[in-house]
């Protein structure tokens, strides 16, 4: 499956390499012919575009390289060190063409547009929102960002180009000379365009949360077996846009078996996998709730109600021959956890003197 996906991002790369070579030797010819330094620099986004396309291929093909001892993960992540290859080739082409945009506003020089220049603007807009739909179409297919991305810089490139069309209408007809202006705001879409690449591809590496509606989905799947009181603690990590770890605790009664707790862990193990393409570990907290242990975790609850910095309590478990009870909190992570522990532990010794509370703080890694 990952190998067709790659091949895939390949040939759509490709084509799009393709549609920007032609676009750059048509613009360019017309921007020299007619002294046009917005349409010249129309024709070097479509250049950095297409040089973006190759550095996609070569992260691409990197990526797909199997496992091996000193990477055991893969090598996915490498399809977000082209990603930040490609902010950076973008914000050099937008800052080299902001600088020479605002040269031509102070120092014009006359152009010299004719009909075909504008039938070349005209049939590039139409390329560039032609090609962004299927390239943006196919990596919302693939779950390529690399894809998504040039996809929406196409329709961006289109827009410039609209208003590289403009610059030359109004020249010819009432002999205005924009050049400078227009140049300087096509070099700060392009700016915007690889702070934005790289912004959200330096999130990606330092770890963001994951989709709510994705965790969600998993906590449903895993709480509809019957043996599972609840679903805590879901941690996920990317390796790459096709390979997601993680792990999750679920809560069963302490009466299970090795023996089913065993079955049950590698049947939500499988359904994950299946379902969603996760590989994920599952862990246990055992519940004991009946009787005095019911009551003494009444009484917990009571207490984490009222510190609303607490967002989850769970794992909760006790031994009633030696007094002691232990669970987990989910603090906010405005908080400081060390206080709010602390804080917690003195209203439990109050209502509850005889018990010994072990409380472990977690951090809000999914919802």
């Amino acid at each position: 499956m990952t190998t067709e996906r790659n091949r895939r991002i390949i040939r759509t790369s490709v084509i799009g390499i393709a549609v920007n070579v032609v676009l750059v030797a048509f613009k360019m010819a017309v921007g020299l012919i007619a002294n046009s330094i917005s349409i010249v620099l129309d024709a070097v986004n479509n250049l950095s575009d297409a040089l973006s396309s190759v550095i996609t291929i070569v992260g691409t093909k990197l990526s797909a390289k199997a496992p091996d001892k000193k990477h055991p993960y893969g090598h996915g992540r490498i399809e977000y060190l082209t990603a930040v290859a490609i902010s950076l080739i973008a914000l050099l082409a937008g800052l080299t063409s902001l600088k020479e945009s605002v040269i031509k506003i102070f120092h014009p020089e006359e152009t010299d547009y004719s009909i075909a220049s504008i039938i070349v603007i005209a049939a590039a807009i139409a390329a560039k929102l032609l090609c962004g739909k299927y390239v943006k179409g196919m990596g919302e297919k693939l779950n390529s960002q690399s894809l998504i991305a040039s996809g929406t810089d196409a329709f961006s490139d289109a827009v410039l180009s609209a208003g590289t069309l403009i610059t030359a209408l109004v020249g010819m007809i009432w002999g205005l000379n924009l050049e400078g202006i227009m140049g300087s705001i096509i070099s700060l879409f392009i700016i915007k365009a690889g702070v934005e690449i790289l912004t959200d591809t330096l999130n990606s590496i330092i770890g963001v949360r994951f989709d709510s509606e994705l965790t969600e989905k998993i906590k449903q799947k895993i709480n509809g077996y019957d043996e599972v009181k609840g679903t805590y603690d879901l941690t996920l990590h990317s390796y790459g846009p096709t390979k997601i770890i993680g792990t999750a605790h679920i809560e069963v009664d302490d009466n299970m078996t090795a023996r089913e707790i065993h079955k049950l862990s590698r049947k939500i193990s499988a359904e994950i996998m299946f379902e969603f393409g996760i590989i994920l570990t599952v862990g246990v907290y055992a519940s004991n709730t009946s009787g005095e242990f019911g009551k003494i975790k009444r009484l917990v609850e009571d207490v984490v109600k009222t510190h609303p910095e607490i967002l989850q309590m769970h794992g909760f478990y006790a031994e009633a021959n030696i007094k002691y009870a232990m669970f987990d909190l989910v603090v906010d992570f405005e908080c400081d956890a060390n206080e709010v522990r602390e804080a917690v532990m003195s209203e439990l010794h109050e209502v509850c003197p005889d018990y010994i509370f072990d409380i472990i703080m977690d951090s809000d890694y999914s919802d």
